[in-house]
């Protein structure tokens, strides 16, 4: 019998071999944040002791952020998906969520749109070259400044994703505008990036990338045609896109000031 039960830090290690095998990009931190801050909306399935399948969630204030759905090859197409994001989503709206965000595959965009959720922009993947500039100062300093260019962008506080992606990288500021990049094995990954300016936003990708030849991927919504503009102007290249979708509420999304998530696709 098929059993959705909450995710346990010991659910981590075969997740992350399971995502590994997918191509996604994640890692031990993501799902120890995740739950620590919202346990109560992580969920694994289960038949007869064994895991076939995964999904994680967030609250952000008012609205909240569905990620990391996956099932195993060998049982898709027995409803584990719908039933893992029915869980997740009645989770959420229990803590008061009104809008509730992910970002779907083409494939996957028909199970959402069954569920209710309805697009609202494109996220691409776009990929170059460049170094980071790795002299920067703390994060601590700015937070104040960081919290409200992405509230936004995004219309909701979301403190506590941005502490933990922020503390944990180089963060470039500017008056009306923040920039962090993130180390990962396969290169950095710059996000979340906001601004309030394209001028301010060319400052910012200028401060924190030399000429160089590491891999530098992040992921913009293709709403922000100036984000589109400076990426082009760098080289970059899109090299996959997703679509960001939402259900309840119309949310308050500025993606002009949305330059780069803050993750890739599976916490916002």
């Amino acid at each position: 019998m098929l059993r959705c039960e909450p995710f346990t830090v010991a659910d981590i290690p075969p997740l992350l071999l399971l995502a590994e095998g997918e191509g996604w990009l994640c890692d031990r931190r993501e799902f120890d944040f995740l739950l620590q801050c919202f346990p109560h909306g992580c969920f694994v399935c289960r038949e007869d002791g064994i895991a076939l399948g995964y999904v994680t969630s967030i609250s952000y204030g008012r609205s909240g952020w569905i990620g990391n759905l996956m099932v195993h090859p060998d049982a898709r197409r027995r409803g584990i998906g719908k039933n893992l994001m029915q869980a997740a989503i009645s989770a959420l709206q229990r803590s008061g969520v009104t809008t509730v965000w992910l970002t779907a595959s083409e494939q996957g965009a028909g199970l959402y749109r069954r569920l209710g959720f309805v697009a609202i922009d494109m996220i691409n993947r776009w990929v170059g070259r460049g170094a980071p500039n790795r002299t920067v100062k703390s994060a601590s300093f700015e937070m104040e400044l960081v919290r409200a260019v992405d509230r936004a962008g995004w219309g909701d506080w979301r403190e506590a994703l941005l502490l933990a992606t922020c503390s944990r990288s180089l963060l470039h500021t500017s008056s009306s505008g923040f920039l962090c990049c993130q180390d990962w094995q396969v290169g950095t990954q710059i996000g979340p990036w906001g601004s309030l300016t394209v001028t301010q936003a060319r400052q910012l990708l200028n401060q924190a990338l030399a000429i160089g030849n590491e891999n530098i991927f992040l992921d913009v919504p293709a709403g922000n045609l100036m984000a589109v503009s400076l990426l082009s102007k760098r080289d970059f290249a899109i090299q996959g896109s997703n679509i960001l979708m939402y259900l309840g509420d119309a949310p308050l999304y500025n993606p002009s000031n949305i330059y780069a998530l803050a993750s890739m696709g599976s916490m916002g």
